[in-house]
């Protein structure tokens, strides 16, 4: 393995660390059985940190979208959500229960997701029959399952890059629902026009406008981009330059998206492939960062403290959020 820096990782250009691993991955960096990826980068110190720095004012916003959100039809063919909500007659009680996709709203996706497609693996080499194995007395295999995650949630500090408030400003068009991409130079530009300073181990978050071009949609114009396919989304550009800036500084990232990079790919491979399957990198998708950009710019900072807790559910391919931003 090549050396490692201060912040326990090797340089980019030394990925993928196997000679026979597939492009960027680096299966193996915190041992095979590892399924915690980049989140490893959270570390006690840096989260504890991370609470001194940023949590000055207690105030809280949710960056949860509905769960009904797309109850009227979904992207993807994701079945969409269903409450079933009745009385427990005689008594003066009430049960529902929930039926829905994990990514038909905001969601975390996971490390069973998303695998190198020509590889056909997951994070450190899992394969597909691996996750839909049974052992010998009939348990699920839980390989690559979200429950890794919860045990210590999503907490660190989180930077805001309000690329929709950045680019109004230069008056550079994009379209949300186009093929548009976002390069590396954008989000530091908008970081510096920020005055945002980006810490090794931070969790991403970008605002691209996904949320106010959806709201600006007729339920008749939501259905018709739903039913055109392949669908195109705006969102970062796919690339070496991308995966470099998010290997030397990150620990999850996420956006306002449904895909987080723009939509199909304009390359041979998809950055989910690179982030999920090659460094376990969590991905955030669907994120409502609407009142986190306002009140961001309320207070003129955009970095606060992060805390997001997926479902505990062995085996699970993703997880709502349950994501709080503290000031």
């Amino acid at each position: 393995m090549a050396n490692l820096n201060e912040n326990g990782i090797p340089p980019f250009e030394s990925l993928p660390l196997g000679a026979n691993d597939p492009p960027f991955s680096a299966w193996g960096l915190y041992g095979q059985s590892d399924e915690l990826g980049t989140l490893n980068r959270l570390t006690d110190e840096r989260v504890a940190a991370a609470a001194r720095d940023e949590i000055r004012t207690g105030f809280r916003v949710s960056l949860n979208w509905p769960l009904d959100a797309q109850s009227q039809g979904t992207f993807f063919s994701r079945a969409a959500f269903h409450q079933d909500m009745f009385q427990k007659t005689p008594r003066f009680i009430n049960d529902d229960v929930w039926t829905f996709n994990s990514q038909s709203s905001s969601q975390w996706d996971g490390l069973r997701h998303y695998g190198y497609q020509q590889a056909r693996r997951f994070y450190n080499g899992v394969t597909m029959e691996q996750v839909h194995g049974v052992d010998e007395h009939g348990a699920r295999s839980t390989v690559n399952g979200i429950q890794a995650w919860q045990e210590r949630g999503i907490v660190g500090r989180g930077v805001l890059v309000d690329f929709h408030a950045w680019r109004l400003a230069q008056g550079r068009d994009y379209d949300a629902f186009g093929h548009d991409d976002v390069s590396v130079d954008d989000l530091r530009a908008c970081l510096a026009a920020q005055g945002t300073e980006v810490r090794f181990g931070d969790i991403l978050l970008t605002r691209t406008g996904f949320m106010a071009a959806h709201a600006a949609k007729s339920k008749d114009e939501l259905q018709a981009l739903q039913a055109t396919l392949p669908h195109t989304f705006g969102g970062l550009r796919q690339g070496e330059d991308t995966l470099r800036w998010v290997w030397e500084n990150f620990s999850a990232v996420a956006g306002d998206q449904p895909s987080f990079e723009c939509w199909p790919t304009k390359l041979d491979y998809a950055m989910h492939e690179v982030l999920l399957a090659g460094w376990g990198c969590p991905i955030g998708e669907l994120f409502d960062l609407e009142a986190l950009a306002a009140h961001c710019r309320k207070e003129g900072r955009w970095s606060f403290f992060v805390a997001s807790e997926v479902c505990n559910v062995p085996g699970g391919v993703a997880s709502p959020p349950n994501i709080l931003a503290i000031f």
